[in-house]
């Protein structure tokens, strides 16, 4: 029978990341099936579930996705796992905004009925921790709080103060003291994280923290105090998709009448919901992975473009040597975007401008589709919650089709004759979670693009629409 928990923090940077890794790992390796998932919009920790756990990993995410959605998610691919593991984002009780739970781990953990496992940064403090533990465990009586994990202990000293503050809760068991590890964490990009394919010996640094967590934390307690999921009210699981399979085909889509969209994919273009993907093919897509950086032209007979987040300044010199695929993405777009429909999120918005300008401040020539110059920043430009409106009618669906999504960027765009932030020809209108609203990205005929990265569980219309859009143009060849 499934088992399920939520792993979550008091904040970031207390080594939750590094406690879930080091516990899929740890639970794989006994031979359980262990499936991931993410609480949030983050891209990065995803991959790195899955190179510990073996299994895709799944974001989840109470403001974007519909609660019927989420939970249709989650029991998609937790049904054939024996444990399931999320890992939360930020603190437990961080969410869209300080006024509310949506968006948080919390909120998460309450709507498909789990615990919460807890990690605590202990580095510098005794007795304290109790009262933080307590504070957590009693800020929403709603949440059922399954233990703590005290990380970061300096001395055996340390821990035994830890838990001789820790058994004046006698409610909140201490199920794990991981001592500090410092050469075990992951280096950061300017987005915070790393991704997967950047970190060297990544199989052995998983392995050292599946070590690590194995030493410190009772994992047979942890595991007996998970509910099993039949418990819970979910909805029944469809079976488990190996993250490199296509799924079955849609009754009523058969694999001849499928619009071929290509993805790019590689290490420049890496950020993609699953989520999307498995909407567009459940729409009729078929999905063609492509590299910008490395394939010299674009896969045959596509109907269709999708050019989602990633971090093309760190291969913006290769991208831009690779002149052949910039010719061949500037083509498929056509000549005032009259060519097939494209989709760019962020990091393919930034490859179809004139040119991307390095934090050294080298410029490098991109696809051109769009006349601006996507300038990187020392300081992040943006960041959160968003749902966008669209401004004009195009692949994504009418003008007014509302998506939600998020922000996170550390460039800015620089068009000529159209300052930043006018809504000129803009794609999408902003709305953050304080209310204020922006104008984001360009469309030109077919081709939309901005920073917003959307995900489609918020509207599955938008993905149809695309498909639709896609199917249209392969219709007039």
């Amino acid at each position: 029978m499934t088992k399920a928990l939520v792993l979550a923090g008091t904040r970031s940077g207390c080594g939750k990341t590094s406690v879930a890794l080091g516990l899929m790992r740890a639970l794989a390796r006994q031979g359980l099936r262990v499936q991931p998932f993410k609480a949030g919009p983050d891209f990065i920790d995803p991959g790195l579930h899955a190179r510990a756990a073996g299994r895709a990993s799944h974001n989840l995410d109470t403001w974007m996705m519909p609660p019927e959605a989420l939970r249709a998610c989650f029991a998609r691919f937790a049904g054939e796992a024996d444990v399931v593991l999320i890992e939360g984002a930020m603190g437990l009780f961080d969410g869209r905004s300080g006024a509310d739970e949506e968006g948080s781990t919390a909120h998460l953990a309450k709507l498909l009925g789990l615990p919460v496992l807890l990690v605590l940064d202990v580095a510098a403090q005794a007795r304290s921790v109790a009262a933080v533990a307590l504070g957590f465990a009693r800020f929403d009586p709603a949440l059922r709080l399954s233990g703590v994990v005290l990380n970061r202990v300096a001395s055996p000293r340390h821990e035994a103060i830890l838990r001789q503050a820790m058994a004046t809760l006698p409610d909140v068991p201490v199920l794990g003291c991981l001592p500090r590890a410092e050469s075990l964490g992951l280096a950061s990009r300017h987005l915070g994280l790393v991704v997967a394919e950047d970190v060297a010996e990544l199989d052995a640094r998983l392995e050292a923290l599946a070590d690590w967590v194995e030493q410190g934390v009772d994992i047979p307690a942890l595991l007996a105090g998970m509910p099993e999921l039949r418990l819970l009210e979910i909805s029944a699981p469809a079976p488990h998709v190996s993250p490199d399979a296509s799924p079955d085909l849609s009754p009523a889509v058969s694999r001849g009448s499928r619009v071929r969209i290509g993805l790019a994919r590689d290490r420049a273009f890496c950020f993609v919901y699953a989520e999307n993907l498995r909407l567009l093919e459940e729409a009729g897509a078929e999905i063609v992975p492509f590299s910008p950086l490395c394939d010299a032209a674009l896969p045959k007979d596509l109907d269709g473009l999708y050019l989602p987040g990633g971090y093309p300044e760190l291969s913006a010199a290769a991208l831009s040597a690779n002149a052949p695929m910039l010719a061949a993405v500037r083509a498929f777009c056509g000549p005032g975007g009259k060519g097939r429909p494209v989709w760019a999120e962020c990091g393919g918005f930034m490859y179809l401008q004139r040119a991307l300008v390095d934090s050294g401040g080298a410029e490098h020539a991109q696809c051109g589709v769009f006349p601006g110059r996507a300038v990187m920043r020392t300081r992040r430009a943006a960041l959160g919650y968003r749902e966008a409106r669209t401004l004009a009618p195009g692949p994504l669906g009418p003008e007014g089709t509302l998506l939600r999504g998020h922000e996170f960027h550390y460039s800015e765009l620089e068009q000529a004759g159209l300052a930043a932030g006018e809504q000129g020809q803009a794609a999408f209108a902003l709305t953050a979670s304080d209310g204020q609203t922006v104008f984001d990205g360009a469309a030109l005929g077919n081709v939309v693009g901005g920073y917003f990265h959307a995900h489609l569980g918020s509207n599955p219309a938008a993905a149809r629409s695309f498909v639709a859009a896609c199917r249209a143009a392969h219709q007039k060849t």
